[in-house]
């Protein structure tokens, strides 16, 4: 599975180039409100950045392959109370994505979706208890690749601005160890802005 779905995302990005009617290349940055989802998983929203390079090659009217090469932080906080002891703990999750994206175009309005690739670069754990903080790298405690799904919308001029909107998903099981349906999978929403340069 995880075999075949890489192979699809690289086929498309290689299709997308070699058929390109016009190539687009720009830059993109926003925010990221990020979680953990997946059976019997209780976490808190945190918020990150993304940005990264965009390429965006036509094939039609209406359609293109947009890959993109992506530093995405994720992650997620809890907070509880245990044995008396109020704690506060949060996980950072740094990666590079790749998703390889269909655009379907629409006068400036666009709507994208396709597979996803990331590849764990760092992670660090930060917990706070009474008062007393303290971090560490916990890279060791997950997989260091991660497959998902990419899906979004938004209005992007041929040349110049854009803006975007987008829901990040994972499909495997991001920690190692864990076992039958208790897998925890990343989760966010990316608020971005893009420039674009290479329009007709």
């Amino acid at each position: 599975m995880k075999k075949t779905f890489l192979a699809l995302a690289l086929t498309l990005g290689v299709a997308g180039a070699a058929q390109a009617q016009s190539a687009r290349f720009g830059i993109k940055a926003g925010a990221s409100l990020t979680n953990y989802t997946g059976k019997d998983v209780s976490a808190d929203n945190k918020f990150g950045f993304n940005g990264g390079l965009v390429a965006n090659f036509g094939i039609a009217d209406i359609v293109s392959i947009q890959p993109e090469l992506l530093y995405s932080m994720k992650g997620a906080k809890t907070e509880g109370n245990f044995f008396g002891t109020n704690v506060k703990y949060k996980e950072t999750l740094h990666y590079i994505d790749v998703p390889v994206l269909a655009h379907v175009n629409a006068g400036g309005l666009f709507f994208e979706a396709g597979p996803q690739i990331g590849f764990l670069v760092a992670a660090r754990g930060a917990a706070d208890a009474n008062g007393q903080s303290g971090s560490g790298d916990i890279k060791d405690n997950f997989k260091t690749v991660d497959f998902g799904y990419a899906a979004g919308l938004g209005y992007q001029l041929e040349n110049g601005p854009g803006i975007g909107l987008r829901y990040n998903g994972g499909f495997t099981d991001i920690y190692k160890g864990n076992n039958g349906d208790y897998k925890t999978r990343n989760s966010a929403f990316q608020l971005y802005l893009t420039y674009m340069f290479g329009g007709k």
